[in-house]
This record gives structure tokens, sequence and C-alpha cells, in this order.
């Protein structure tokens, strides 16, 4: 249905969208509201072979799914929708494939990133805004979700989103060329990053927290400091739009 995530991206690669929020307050649903049905494979062999497939997930059956991303305790993954009349962000069990917390994001959600202690997602998508959602695991897994922040910083679709290894920070990339780092909890804007010419796709943190690389549809990579924003190194061996940095 629709176009492809890639053929999206690189459309906002080349906007700039001037349509930001100002509100803080974000409904998300639990699943009751937003349905959704999985079906896991239950005669799996003892020992089963590479390629061999362990469960099928069809919360999302007839919309395209992208992006996705595993929590990082391996127990979930988190998947956004790419599409016209609805936008959820779900999160569902990786062993079982039951919807656990489906969300609506408001409008299409291109970025998708985990803290480091698994209980926090956030997502970045056609509303110009990241939305932090409490993904933690309670009793009952079913349980209805909380929007713990909306970061409204950006005025542009938000393409990349990133966790500081340390989980106190977030680093967002949208179709306004500026990376922007901010706190986790308050949404508070720490730094700006303005080295990019075009719309920043992708960031990533290096593991002790220090660095930022991001790659834009300049087709650049970028990395810089996570505290000043000193740019360290800038590659240009891309000759397309940068889609997806891993440090």
């Amino acid at each position: 249905m629709g176009t492809s995530r890639r053929a999206v991206l690189r459309m906002l690669a080349g906007l700039v969208v001037a349509t930001g929020g100002t509100s803080w307050l974000e409904a998300c649903a639990g699943t009751n509201t937003f349905p959704a049905q999985s079906l896991p494979h239950s005669m799996l062999p003892a020992h089963p072979g590479r390629g061999t497939t362990l469960l099928t997930y069809y919360g999302q059956l007839h919309y395209k799914v992208d992006p996705l991303a595993w929590s990082p305790d391996g127990k979930r993954l988190a998947s956004g929708y790419i599409a016209e009349s609805l936008s959820l962000l779900q999160v569902w069990d990786a062993n079982t494939g039951k919807t656990m917390l489906s969300c609506k994001h408001g409008q299409n959600v291109y970025g998708v990133a985990w803290s480091p202690d698994s209980k926090r997602v956030a997502s970045g998508g056609g509303d110009n805004r990241v939305h932090v959602w409490d993904a933690a695991q309670g009793k009952d897994a079913t349980t209805t979700s909380r929007t713990l922040l909306i970061y409204v910083g950006h005025t542009g679709s938000v393409i990349g989103v990133a966790w500081s290894p340390d989980g106190t920070r977030i680093a967002s990339g949208s179709t306004d060329p500026p990376v922007q780092v901010w706190e986790a909890t308050t949404g508070k804007t720490l730094l700006t990053y303005p080295g990019h010419s075009g719309s920043v796709i992708s960031v990533a943190w290096s593991p002790d927290g220090t660095r930022i690389a991001s790659g834009s549809a300049d087709r650049t990579v970028r990395v810089w400091e996570g505290t000043t924003g000193k740019t360290l190194l800038i590659y240009t061996g891309h000759a397309r739009e940068v889609f997806g940095v891993v440090a």
C-alpha cells in the first residue's frame, strides 16, 4: 500500500516543512482501542536452522511496516506505520507476537528508538515531533501506555532518532537540517548541530556517549562531539542520501 519508506524518506529529504507544533499533551491508547493480531509459529523444530521463520506478526497487516527496532533486552520489538489514514507505534513480544502497546502517533512514524533500559520508546514522525512512550512492562502486558514527553523543537518531519548510551539524552534529525540533542526526561534542548545542508535521515551515538554520527540527504556523514557540537570528521564517499549510520 503506497510508496516504500525509502521513497518516502527520499521525498522528505528534499523538503523543509515549517509546521511545528507547541502542544505538550497527546493521547496514547492501549491495544483495546487499536486492535492488532499476531500469529506465532507453534510448531518449530527443536533446533531450527538458519533461515527458519520463528514468528510472523500480523498486527500491522495491510500497512507498510517501517521502522522497526529491537528492545535492548531482546524481548520486544517496536514497529511503526507509514500509512495515510493511520499512524501507530506498536510494541510486541518477540517470542509470542502478542501486541503489548499500541500508540497513536499523530502522523506517519519514520524513526523508532528504545532507551538503553528497554523501559521507554521514542518515535519520530510526520507531525514534526518526537514522542517518548512509557513501555515498561507491568503485571498486565496490555496496560495502556503513557506519554512521558513530546519534543516539539523541530519544524520538519522527524526521521532519525537515537538515545545516548546512558539514557539521559536523545538526538533527533529531521527535514529541517539541524540535529537536535535534548534531555530525555524534560525535553530541554541541549545542543543544535547545524552542520548539514540537507535533511538528516539517521543519527547514532558512539558507545561511550561522547560523539554522534549523522547521515544526511547532503550525501555526507558527519561525526561530531555530543556536548559541544564540534565537527570531528566529514565523510563524503557516498553518491546518494545516507539512510543509515551505526556506531
